[in-house]
């Protein structure tokens, strides 16, 4: 081509480029990943955005074993996207939409595939905050674990009980499924009387039409989507506050009220307690749900509540009390860090034992060390998701944090416990976080420590 027939040409190839663009659909960028590559479970939580809030309306009918809801969920994306992903298990989607205009949906097992449509106007850039809205229904899944144990949506005697930890929220709620992707939530429940809906966070507002009662739950500190939950049934309810103003709700099946009540009561000691311990209560709401004997088989620290399998014992209530910073405050960054959550809460369990009941920690200590179970591999690198829960991640991680109490004066240790939950406090770390924190405000090489006794193979010597 000749410039003068180049030059003719330019405005006709520029009109041809606009009216393309025009034409695209706003499907610009490329796909946010289906998977955060979490050393156990490589396609839980998504890439390409981080989730902001999570509005759920949920209207739940146990009778019939169905769910119908709509999830509001306000992310920003973190790269040009074409698409992103969200993590659901189970229930039939009806309908999305981003920014109010009707999405694509595909799905691949538990992978919803989102793509917006509209115009160029429309696209998703980096750093732009946008909303999505899926309306679903089903009969919720109940998720067997790699180690056998069941989560997701419990069936109840009188309702059903969500439990989270490590996956199973994906069988309530569309969303990024992975800790590292925290949020704030409210989640409002309809449920038939006589029946109660409890959730996490503050109770907003309770409202009846009809025959059926709605709860409205607010959490505002970030919260990771394996601890939020929802516990429908008929439970007795109270409400509190502690001297320090942090607002208590406990809801209790009522064949466990009687064996709870006492238990339930030390909950404001517990928590000033480990202020003192551990730093100030990361959160304005507490409390706990007991469910029956049977309706489910573990305790999980579910967030400002954590929900028990019966009336609970003083140690259990310590040490699911004390995740509410470790693990829910100071969460995990990958599946891989569990043992920061579980090591401490048991360690809470020989620090409560020596200040209440004249156990000294190194008691505890000991009964540990002797135990052979806790050295079947190293607590910081379980060997695959099958052991995620074993007893090295609790009572090994919990001699990793008295041996280092050993390593530095207890002045400087609870002061290092408490920078620690200060400096990550509503945010995600690492054990490699830990290790450095630990380091840099001590000053000591401990790289000795570590290798013995976070990711040591072998017994190493008590006095070693």
């Amino acid at each position: 081509m000749n410039h003068r027939a180049a030059a003719a040409a330019a405005p006709l190839l520029l009109a041809l480029v606009l009216l393309g663009a025009g034409c695209s659909g706003g499907v610009e960028g490329t796909p946010g990943a289906a998977g955060v590559r979490d050393p156990y479970f490589p396609g839980l939580g998504n890439g390409g955005y981080d989730v902001t809030h999570y509005g759920l309306e949920l209207d739940v009918a146990p009778a019939a074993d169905r769910l119908r809801g709509t999830a509001t969920i306000t992310a920003r994306a973190t790269q040009d996207l074409s698409a992103f992903h969200l993590d659901l298990a189970g229930l039939d989607v009806e309908s999305a939409t981003v920014e109010g205009k009707p999405a694509a949906v595909n799905r691949a097992g538990k992978e919803l595939t989102i793509r917006p449509g509209g115009a160029v106007e429309d696209r998703l850039r980096k750093g732009r905050t946008f909303t999505t809205v899926v309306r679903y229904s089903g009969a919720p899944q109940t998720i067997t674990d790699p180690d056998g144990s069941k989560e997701g949506w419990l069936r109840t005697a009188d309702g059903a009980v969500a439990l989270g930890e490590p996956t199973g929220s994906m069988a309530w709620f569309p969303g990024n499924h992975h800790p590292s992707d925290k949020a704030t939530y409210d989640i409002e429940v309809t449920v038939p009387d006589p029946l109660t809906a409890v959730s996490n966070g503050q109770l907003v507002s309770r409202s009846t039409a009809g025959s059926r009662t709605s709860y409205h739950w607010r959490t505002a500190e970030p919260m990771a989507s394996y601890l939020a939950t929802v516990a429908v049934g008929r439970f007795t309810t109270q409400q509190s506050r502690t001297p320090d103003g942090i607002r208590l709700f406990t809801a209790v099946d009522p064949e466990s009220a009687a064996a709870s009540k006492d238990v339930l009561a030390r909950i404001p000691d517990v928590l000033a307690w480990a202020a003192e311990k551990f730093g100030p209560y990361p959160f304005t709401s507490a409390g706990a749900v007991v469910e029956r004997t049977g309706d489910s088989t573990y305790a999980l620290e579910t967030q400002n509540r954590p929900v028990f399998p019966g009336p609970p014992d003083t140690a259990l209530l310590v040490h699911e009390l004390a995740h509410q910073w470790f693990g829910n405050s100071v969460t995990p960054a990958t599946w891989r860090d569990m043992w920061l959550n579980e090591g401490f809460a048991t360690y809470a369990e020989w620090l409560w034992a020596a200040d209440h009941d004249g156990v000294p920690v190194r008691e505890s200590f000991d009964e540990a060390y002797e135990d052979d179970a806790n050295w079947a591999f190293p607590p910081a690198a379980p060997p695959t998701a099958v052991e995620l829960s074993d007893a090295p991640v609790y009572g090994r991680g919990a001699m990793v944090v008295h041996r280092l109490r050993l390593a530095i004066d207890d002045k400087a240790f609870f002061a290092l416990v408490r920078g620690w939950t200060k400096a990550h406090r509503h945010g995600n770390a690492s054990t490699d976080d830990f290790t450095a924190y630990v380091e840099q405000e001590t000053g000591q090489d401990l790289t000795g420590l570590w290798d013995a006794w976070l990711y040591g193979e072998s017994r190493p010597p008590e006095e070693g």
